[in-house]
């Protein structure tokens, strides 16, 4: 880290329009990532011969590993595995280690990992990175968003939010054409490749520039005092004590780390899961999440089997993709222009969620396929408009120094307890009545409950502890740390 004339003489390249171009670029190509491995160009299909003996070979990964339906789709989300483990483990470290730089790590594991896929060998191999995936891409879920939020114009924080979410849609669609035209073109291993190259310079960016820091972390510098041990240790003159004793003190010295460390991320997870604003949030954002996992899964099969389409796959993509990102950059325009307040947020949410939920409700009752097209994008455009508010919310109504945090658990949870288990919950459901529309309709009222949650949330008391003075901010400020490190935010600080 530079000293304090160094922050102020040579600042970061980074500038927050940079920093945002940059940060949705990431985030697009994480998510073409996950569109490009279900595409049929790079998944595939297994070999297949006819009664008359016929045989065509099989394509993709399935093909050439000769995978099951079961090892396929355990394919698809091995990555969530390192992502929920790793998403906590990130935000944690970042009270102890620059959070930029994290950023870069996580980025330097995704690059090798996708590189890794590409030059996988069996099912194994290829599984396992898929899990690296997920852990290189934990550390900029955790922390991306905070720092758009510090560095976005006051009066357009939403809006930046909205438009780095909206990546997720564009993302995934954009893989899907990606993923099918590389890998009938070439090979489905070119996919991985070229998207680790696409990625390569945004790790090297992340070590070469100077670190931003994230509001509410003091710089490194100021975060290490020598220990009783270490004082002695200079004192007396380490060539004194014996080789045993040193390394058993060094030993008790990282044990304690770590054990101070977990006790650390202990008391921050306990604080969080009494911040009722907070845990509303979190479980209303869980029981929307369930209701999308099981559409983006279970959608095209619905639609095939009640409207009878012949081009599901692609009908149920488009009208996401377009109501995804008008409906998500709407969401985070609307919010700024009403005033961008926790309150806000909840009224946006419940109301947004109720009218979409109303809407794809009538749609699924809809006898025609015009009318079900009609009714359901209107309510995809409504149920879109939540992703910058909720994200918001969890940034807002937590101190500084835990926006890692509550972003790293909101992510745990909403898979853990919302799309993870809907999927196979909604295949039991249809099981037993053998009916798709009236399966819908069942999964599409859950989104009330959401709307529900949401709504308690409007008179829950709230505060956006992003501009009250906490003790962390006020000690920082005072020792004069607090100078940001990019460019156009200096005027800003300077108030601080």
């Amino acid at each position: 880290m530079a000293s304090e004339s160094g922050q102020s003489s040579n600042p970061s390249w980074f500038t927050p329009k940079r920093l945002l171009m940059i940060f949705c670029i990431i985030n697009m190509l994480n998510y073409v990532d996950r569109g490009a491995i279900a595409s049929n160009g790079v998944n595939g299909s297994l070999a297949t011969c006819t009664d008359s003996g016929i045989c065509t070979g099989g394509s993709g990964i399935q093909g050439d590993f000769n995978l099951n339906n079961f090892q396929d789709g355990v394919l698809s989300s091995a990555f969530m595995v390192g992502l929920l483990i790793a998403s906590p483990i990130f935000a944690s470290l970042a009270k102890s280690h620059n959070p930029f730089r994290l950023i870069g790590v996580g980025l330097s594991v995704w690059t090798f990992a996708i590189a890794g896929c590409g030059s996988s060998f069996d099912f194994w191999s290829i599984a396992i990175c898929r899990m690296l995936v997920g852990v290189g891409e934990a550390s900029f879920i955790s922390l991306a968003a905070p720092f758009i939020d510090d560095h976005a114009p006051a009066a357009q924080k939403t809006a930046w939010l909205a438009t780095f979410y909206m990546c997720i849609p564009a993302g995934t669609a954009l893989g899907y054409v990606y993923g099918g035209f590389v890998g009938s073109q070439f090979n489905w291993r070119v996919a991985f490749w070229v998207l680790a190259i696409l990625m390569l310079p945004f790790p090297i960016l992340g070590f070469v520039t100077k670190p931003l820091q994230l509001e509410g972390f003091a710089p490194l510098e100021s975060k290490h005092t020598p220990t009783s041990i270490e004082t002695n240790d200079s004192e007396t003159g380490g060539d004194d004590m014996l080789a045993e004793d040193q390394a058993l003190l060094r030993g008790s010295k990282s044990t304690s780390k770590l054990w101070d460390q977990f006790t650390i991320f202990s008391k921050d997870i306990q604080e969080l899961l009494h911040d009722q604003v907070y845990v509303v949030n979190v479980l209303g954002y869980i029981s929307y999440n369930f209701v999308i996992g099981a559409y983006s899964y279970w959608g095209p099969k619905a639609g095939y089997n009640i409207y009878h389409m012949s081009n599901a796959d692609l009908l149920f993509g488009g009208m996401t993709i377009v109501c995804g990102i008008l409906g998500t950059l709407a969401g985070g325009l609307f919010l700024d222009r009403i005033s961008s307040t926790i309150s806000n947020s909840f009224k946006l949410l419940s109301g947004a969620t109720f009218l979409g939920a109303i809407f794809c409700f009538i749609a699924f009752l809809f006898k025609s396929l015009s009318g079900f097209i009609v009714f359901f994008s209107m309510g995809e455009l409504l149920i879109f408009v939540t992703q910058a508010p909720v994200n918001y919310v969890s940034l807002r109504c937590v101190k500084p120094s835990l926006r890692p945090l509550s972003m790293a658990v909101s992510t745990v949870s909403i898979h853990i307890f919302g799309d993870v288990p809907s999927s196979p919950l909604v295949g039991v459901l249809q099981d037993q009545i053998n009916d798709w529309r009236k399966t819908s309709l069942c999964l599409t009222s859950i989104f009330f409950l959401a709307a529900v949650i949401w709504f308690i949330g409007i008179f829950m008391k709230s505060v956006d502890v992003y501009d009250k003075d906490d003790e962390e901010r006020s000690a920082t400020s005072r020792r004069g740390k607090q100078t940001p490190l990019i460019e156009g935010n200096r005027d800003a600080s300077s108030e601080i």
